[in-house]
């Protein structure tokens, strides 16, 4: 689900947000005459103008292009009734609920739940929790409750750990460790009871919309701020099974104490792909956000701008870490705006419910009905307490009880609310006029707000936009996904066709069967020069240079493409001994052993990409149907005045 909610969400750059149109909007181009109109042309562009990395897409012309590309995608899902596809109506009903409780949250935020949010993001907690997950529906949740009653004892007189691994099975019951967290890191609810609870205490049984849990708390510490660090990491994978992690961190390590740069040794020995060639820099990052414990222990550790850790191990591989930046939490001022946004976002805000309700009272045509109060006050009776009561036959259900706006709410539904709450007084003896009196209110709070719901659309252009960039995106998604992705990866036959066709498309690059050897002195290169013309291997040239504890060389080894990251730019691919290249800030030699040059790539040597194209071929003719399909014109007079627009 989070997977479709994500790529779906990459269709919204073209999305049409067609929300208040003024009537003298110019039509920029028509569908089959269901006209797209220049203003949201110019929104959807302007909207997205950062995200686009490809410079050719800023071009009004070429977006232009994909956005026509867009609406026939639209179109045709439309036509071939896929936003009446049960399964699609039912993802898309999940997605407006959550966002409509986000959006029913968007009223002014009380300066408590702000200061509460600071405090909390101020503080960090550490603690453990058992979860026993049960539907958010389930009423009867006696058992679970007492279950983890037991459980908190349990826990009490064994400790956490025991419990765990007796329990936890990963479906239904949940022992885990969370380590430290701070405000906004799990829901409300949860976080509510783990800063309420003291250090060392279990807290009682709670639930959240995950089911029931206990949360034990370890510790609580004032919040480490941000870090920035740059790391080198050997990983625990390797492709030649000669190379020991362990060893490869040590010899690294002990260059860096004879003074050679990090960056450079990041750059060539880092299995970190994605930072390595920044010379090992990672994005900054708070307490508790990467899912290595050791490795924030680490990187929090270090005091002093540039200190370097020694090597240690996680569950990723062997890591140096260098410290490049620390800061504290920004002062409140700084945050509250911050604050603002992430609480009228966060579940916290149904704390506010009341305000909200004032606020609907003051915005809708509400009309109390005193007659009806006054009518059901008559109506109660001792079987109301007894959850015996029953509506009258003689009521007159279709009576008004209850007007909002220019929709309205009976006798009747009143009545069969009635019906659902009296369990709620069982054996109480509460005066009926006060139960009408509450019940009533209640009963109008909830319909206005459901009221509201079905409204939002149409009251808040926000939402309007955000719910119909959801509406597309779905239902694109399911489109590329019937029409493209899934054709191309189950047509088998038609994809090694397609290769066949292509193959000249996926070739190897010119490739070394090689060992670099890399060193920051250029005598020590050149010693391992002479050793290999002698016929040394390269763990016998790796044990002379590097004798009495000292590191002067690293030896790389593997089957190497053009562009390989401990290739020199400038290498020549031949046999035999290379030249002394100077490059990332060290001397390199390259004993190639065998050179193989370029040649086709196997079908499932090159499976991925030719998928990949075959998916793209695909579209591109089902694109070139759908433009044959639909008539499309567009308006040039108005299209030169968007253009004017979005220059000025």
């Amino acid at each position: 689900m989070k997977i479709k909610l994500f790529l779906s969400t990459l269709f919204v750059c073209f999305t049409v947000l067609a929300f208040a149109q003024t009537n003298n909007d110019d039509v920029l181009f028509t569908v089959d005459d269901e006209p797209v109109m220049a203003s949201e042309f110019v929104r959807v562009y302007s909207k997205n103008l950062d995200l686009v990395k490809d410079e050719t897409q800023k071009d009004i012309d070429a977006y232009l292009k994909l956005f026509v590309s867009y609406q026939l995608k639209v179109k045709e899902a439309k036509r071939l009734g896929l936003d009446k596809d049960a399964k699609y109506i039912r993802e898309f009903g999940n997605y407006k609920k959550q966002l409509t409780t986000n959006f029913l949250a968007d009223n002014k935020v009380t300066d408590a739940l702000v200061k509460e949010a600071y405090d909390r993001v101020s503080n960090d907690v550490k603690a453990s929790h058992v979860l026993i997950r049960i539907d958010e529906s389930e009423k009867d949740t006696t058992a679970v409750y007492n279950r983890l009653l037991k459980l908190r004892n349990q826990i009490a007189k064994e400790g956490f750990d025991k419990v765990k691994s007796a329990v936890h099975n990963g479906s239904t019951v949940f022992a885990e460790d969370l380590g430290y967290f701070s405000g906004f890191k799990m829901v409300y609810s949860f976080e509510n009871v783990a800063y309420n609870t003291k250090v060392g205490e279990i807290s009682m049984p709670f639930r959240t919309r995950f089911g029931y849990h206990i949360v034990k708390v370890f510790d609580k510490r004032p919040s480490l701020g941000q870090v920035n660090v740059a790391h080198i990491m050997v990983s625990n994978k390797q492709k030649d099974s000669l190379l020991n992690p362990e060893t490869r961190i040590n010899e690294i390590y002990k260059k860096i104490q004879q003074g050679e740069k990090f960056e450079s040794l990041a750059k060539q020995f880092s299995d970190d792909n994605s930072s390595a060639s920044k010379g090992g820099v990672l994005a900054p990052f708070t307490g508790g956000q990467l899912s290595s414990q050791e490795f924030e222990n680490v990187a929090f550790s270090l005091n002093e701008k540039g200190e370097i850790s020694k090597p240690f191990k996680t569950n990723y591989g062997w890591h140096i870490v260098k410290l490049l930046g620390k800061k504290g939490v920004e002062p409140f001022e700084n945050m509250k705006g911050e604050l603002e946004n992430k609480v009228k976002r966060d579940s916290r805000s149904k704390l506010i419910n009341s305000a909200l309700t004032k606020k609907l009272k003051a915005q809708y045509n509400v009309s109390n009905n005193e007659t009806a109060i006054n009518y059901f006050k008559t109506l109660i009776d001792d079987s109301f307490f007894k959850k015996s009561w029953v509506i009258p036959e003689n009521l007159n259900k279709e009576e008004v009880a209850l007007a909002i706006d220019k929709a309205s709410l009976s006798y009747g539904d009143f009545a069969k609310y009635l019906m659902n709450s009296q369990r709620n007084y069982f054996n109480k003896k509460t005066a009926p006029e006060v139960v009408i009196e509450k019940e009533y209110q209640t009963y109008l709070e909830k319909e206005l707000l459901k009221y509201h719901e079905a409204n939002l659309e149409f009251v808040n252009p926000d939402f309007a936009h955000v719910l119909k960039e959801y509406r597309d995106g779905l239902l694109l998604f399911d489109l590329m996904e019937k029409e493209v992705w899934n054709a191309a990866t189950k047509d088998s036959v038609g994809l090694e066709a397609f290769y066949e066709k292509n193959k000249s498309n996926y070739v190897w690059q010119d490739r070394v069967d090689a060992k670099v050897f890399s060193s920051s002195k250029k005598e020590v290169v050149s010693e391992a020069i002479k050793l290999l013309e002698k016929g040394k291997t390269a763990e016998e040239i790796a044990t002379v240079l590097n004798a009495n504890g000292a590191q002067n060389i690293i030896v790389t080894s593997d089957v190497m493409e053009k562009g390989h990251r401990a290739l020199p730019i400038a290498f020549e691919f031949k046999k035999g001994v290379s030249k002394i290249y100077n490059y990332n800030d060290a001397y390199h030699v390259i004993d190639v052993s065998k050179v193989m040059p370029q040649g086709i790539k196997t079908f499932d040597e090159a499976r991925g990409k030719v998928i990949s194209d075959y998916q793209n071929s695909i579209e591109t003719n089902w694109l070139d149907t759908l433009g044959k399909r639909y008539n499309v014109k567009i308006n040039d007079a108005v299209l030169a005045k968007v253009k004017t627009q979005i220059a000025n």
